[in-house]
């Protein structure tokens, strides 16, 4: 039978020896890793999609799985097949998960990883099985276990629609699912959140102790085509979306108490196409709440290249604006230009003078399988001044000032909300109860350049996956960066200065043409932003949408599906 050879073949590529943790994630009984120096970077990668039944030379409309194409162009390739609806051979997973592990795993602090490591649902003649889901992501988990967690380098996974059998489907924990999860990814859930994540498949993770967390959610009980969930009913409190937000702002007031930061990372991005709506206006809630402590927000699923705002107008009741709701994979495309326009559309509404405060920011990675672009992959810097660049004994230990307690505001949202508050069609909504007091802080890291600010990515992918065979393998390239150019070196010239400087991008993985200080113009730098704060990305969206900028819109389009045309 093809799996079983295939996996064996998935297996034997991903073998590991007995390795320990991290020391924020070590089991009991490991003697903990040496603690790390601080890179300042992080990895961000998402949907993988290994397939065990990928073979080169068949057909793309079989998935690849089989028959010879009637025309070569159509045929399935060594190390995937770019622009198709085919998923990743393990030609291609092993060799973007060995070329980090080469190039990049001693410059990174962490590891984001949002879900999908599991072939689509999308050849009839080979159903997907709950054995093959979960073999091919505990394939997947090793393999991140040998190349990061071995290095003391923290990986935190989140669950993905494809990650499950069936797909899109999940019941409440705990279950089958969460149990098999609770031992797949036992290298990287801390001991502590075993219990909850058995319950709901969510946990978090202190990627920099007692400084930076990141929450890992499980977007399924949020995603509205999960039709097995109550979808964060307001007269269901026991909802599992309910309770996953109930316990996500439990860590979220515990972190801020703490003056900690905090990442928060899942699968299927929180938008009313693609979240019931009920889960998204509290989702939208906590991300403004709390808009002091949350650095920003990660997600895949999507497989396009893009970044959103969740706004506090999304907390108003308008009757005769009801969202079009997304029931699948790919992203929604709400009026006739498709997902494109219909994002400069959203950016064209900004005021020219936004109250930041209602504000915040989702970044939406592209994916490692070829489905329907190129594989990517993104390197996050951060700021990590005041850190000493060292993550000591002294610093995990070191007493925390406890941060000023500021009064919040009540956010406002839009509509008339007195009014529809009193209609049975609203009464029992959340958004006529949320009304705890904001907490937002002009001079915190999501606002302001300081310790632990997002300053910006380094987008790497392979545009000539179609030229790879047996005897050349693809390479990764930059993409693009979004940071200004005049900050990939130290300003002046002395020893001393450039011996301190922490360089978001190591010069070496830099193009020739940057690898000099002075460039004043480059074809890698299109946004050139001071860094990835909520001015900063404000900034960007009105840029885009000034209709005078046409370049910097070709640019960014061409990004978003990696060169290849709109699905």
């Amino acid at each position: 039978m093809l799996w079983s050879s295939s996996l064996f073949l998935l297996v034997a590529g991903f073998v590991i020896d007995d390795v320990v943790s991290s020391p924020v994630q070590v089991p009991f009984g490991v003697e903990p890793l040496k603690p790390r120096k601080l890179r300042g970077r992080f990895l961000h990668i998402t949907d993988i999609h290994p397939d065990p039944h990928y073979t080169p030379r068949t057909s793309q409309s079989t998935a690849c799985h089989r028959k010879k194409p009637k025309k070569k162009k159509n045929g399935a390739l060594y190390y995937g097949t770019p622009y198709s609806e085919c998923d990743s051979p393990f030609h291609l997973t092993n060799h973007t998960l060995d070329f980090i592990n080469e190039h990049w795993a001693n410059e990174i602090d962490f590891v984001i990883w949002t879900g999908d490591n599991a072939r689509h649902d999308n050849d009839r003649q080979l159903p997907r099985t709950p054995s093959e889901i979960n073999g091919l992501n505990r394939a997947v988990a090793a393999k991140m276990q040998k190349v990061f967690t071995s290095k003391g380098i923290p990986v935190v996974p989140s669950l993905g629609n494809n990650d499950v059998w069936p797909h899109n489907i999940m019941t409440p924990g705990p279950n089958s699912i969460t149990n098999e999860f609770a031992s797949i990814w036992s290298p990287f859930i801390p001991f502590p959140y075993l219990q909850v994540f058995q319950r709901g498949a969510y946990y978090t993770v202190e990627v920099i102790p007692d400084e930076v967390a990141v929450i890992s959610l499980n977007t399924m009980y949020f995603y509205d085509s999960n039709k097995v969930v109550s979808g964060c009913s307001y007269k269901e409190p026991n909802d599992p979306g309910n309770l996953q937000i109930d316990w996500m702002e439990v860590q979220l007031e515990m972190y801020r108490n703490r003056g900690m930061q905090v990442w928060i990372a899942g699968h299927v991005p929180p938008s009313s196409e693609n979240y019931f709506s009920e889960c998204y206006v509290r989702y939208v809630e906590l991300a403004l709440r709390f808009q002091d402590t949350i650095l920003g927000h990660l997600y895949g699923h999507m497989n396009v290249d893009h970044f959103f705002f969740l706004e506090a107008g999304d907390l108003g009741i308008f009757p005769d604006l009801e969202p079009e709701k997304n029931h699948g994979d790919e992203p929604k495309s709400l009026n006739q230009g498709g997902f494109f326009q219909t994002l400069l559309g959203e950016f064209m509404t900004l005021p020219k003078s936004p109250k930041l405060t209602d504000y915040a920011v989702v970044n939406v990675a592209p994916s490692v399988v070829p489905n329907p672009y190129t594989p990517s992959f993104r390197i996050f810097s951060y700021n990590v001044t005041g850190a000493n660049g060292n993550l000591s004994q002294d610093m995990q230990k070191k007493k925390k000032k406890k941060p000023k307690r500021r009064h919040g505001h009540h956010p406002v949202g839009g509509g008339n909300k007195t009014a529809s508050c009193e209609e049975p069609e609203y009464r029992d909504t959340w958004r006529c109860h949320l009304d705890q007091p904001w907490y937002s802080d002009s001079s915190s890291p999501s606002r302001k350049n300081q310790r632990w600010t997002p300053l910006g990515y380094a987008q790497y992918y392979i545009p000539n996956l179609d030229k790879a065979n047996k005897s050349y393998a693809p390479q990764f390239e930059l993409e693009y960066l979004t940071y200004a150019l005049d900050s990939l070196h130290p300003a002046g010239t002395k020893e001393d200065a450039q011996k301190e400087f922490a360089y978001p991008v190591p010069v070496r993985h830099l193009p020739e043409s940057l690898r000099e200080p002075g460039v004043v113009k480059s074809k890698y730098a299109p946004y050139r932003m001071d860094d990835l704060t909520i001015p900063s990305w404000i900034r960007l969206a009105r840029q885009l949408a000034d209709g005078k900028r046409r370049k910097l819109r070709k640019r960014f389009r061409k990004y978003m599906f990696l060169g290849g045309e709109e699905e």
